[in-house]
């Protein structure tokens, strides 16, 4: 199992905004060999945003590399950062191997 979970920070009051984005986007990952599942988390709020974290599981880490060379995660990520003003930086990648 592999896991990549990209973390965002999210201006307040902007927190219905990037939930549509997402909702509205096609990710084409139910095509995508190895893919398993994806999750959009919410997480608490702060002075000046709100925390929220993807969360894919895939097959393995070569499932997941081949993604990122894909034509599909091409086109799924189009759009990215074209609401950059409700953003607090870039958002933060982390890569999970299971370790037991």
């Amino acid at each position: 199992m592999f896991i990549a979970m990209n973390k965002f920070k999210i201006k307040l009051g902007c927190e219905q905004e990037f939930i549509d984005i997402w909702e509205g986007r096609n990710t084409y990952l139910a095509s995508v060999p190895g893919f398993k599942e994806f999750h959009l988390l919410r997480g608490s709020s702060h002075e000046e945003y709100t925390s929220f974290a993807s969360h894919s599981t895939w097959e393995s880490k070569e499932a997941f590399e081949a993604w990122t060379q894909s034509e599909a995660f091409r086109k799924a990520h189009a759009n990215a950062g074209a609401r950059k003003e409700i953003y607090l930086g870039p958002p933060q990648l982390d890569l999970y191997e299971k370790a037991l």
